[in-house]
């Protein structure tokens, strides 16, 4: 039996060793990967993309990548997130499409007011925000932003630093789904950001525009497999009602 989600948020801890006696079925950390693509996501770009490591030699590969840590050695399953903002325009495509099928079969001029806004939405605002040329019109359009933010609210996350941010938010809120859906049936993992990014881009074959978010170790945890109690500071410290 499954978890309930309070469940599966306790039980999920990083686990730093995984039993090597105990495999996991690759099409049940498949499933909840699909779950992790159910996360929410910035404008519903969804600028991520999940490689499922099964292989042996791309396991070994990775491990060294990893600097060798027990959490990638003994994984029996890696999960490597990346973070795709360069697939904006793309996904903003993909979104329009979207769209456009659920407006069903009418002429543009026929669209309300809310499904123009809605599709404006990606084929204006979103190319306006995202474009950049090396960082400079992330900056003028930061100074554009700054200067209307001083007589109203405005978006500020324009520059090219603030949008790699994004990106990956979106990318960790996917990660998140998809360890919570592990422990939810009894799976273990461990997220690791010490990695040689650039040495894992290579392995994957991976284009200069991904970048990694993070590798998630996969497996049983082992009876050593949890370092300590977990700490957490005082709720109170982090914790504020208003």
């Amino acid at each position: 039996m499954e978890k309930t989600v309070s469940e599966a948020i306790a039980y999920r801890r990083s686990v730093r060793v995984f039993d090597d006696n105990q495999p996991i079925d690759a099409e049940k950390v498949r499933s909840c990967i699909e779950n992790a693509i159910l996360a929410p996501t910035s404008s519903n770009l969804q600028l991520w993309e999940f490689y499922h490591i099964t292989d042996e030699e791309t396991l070994e590969e990775l491990t060294h990548a990893c600097l060798g840590q027990n959490a990638a050695k003994t994984a029996r399953q890696l999960v490597v997130v990346v973070a795709r903002k360069d697939l904006y325009r793309k996904r903003a495509k993909q979104n329009i499409a979207f769209l456009k099928s659920v407006y069903g079969d009418k002429k543009e001029e026929d669209y309300s007011r809310r499904e123009k806004f809605a599709l404006n939405y990606y084929r204006k605002l979103i190319p306006t925000i995202y474009t950049d040329f090396l960082g400079i019109l992330g900056w003028i359009k930061y100074l554009v932003f700054w200067f209307i933010g001083l007589f109203r609210p405005v978006y500020r996350q324009v520059r090219k630093s603030d949008l790699r941010i994004v990106a990956h938010k979106s990318a960790g809120l996917a990660a998140q789904n998809f360890m919570i859906s592990m422990a939810a049936i009894g799976y273990d993992t461990c997220p690791m950001e010490g990695s040689d990014t650039l040495r894992v881009k290579r392995i994957l074959r991976l284009p200069r525009g991904a970048e990694i978010n993070m590798i998630i170790g996969c497996g049983i945890r082992a009876e050593n497999g949890i370092y300590g109690p977990q700490f957490r500071v005082p709720f109170s410290e982090t914790y504020t009602r208003i």
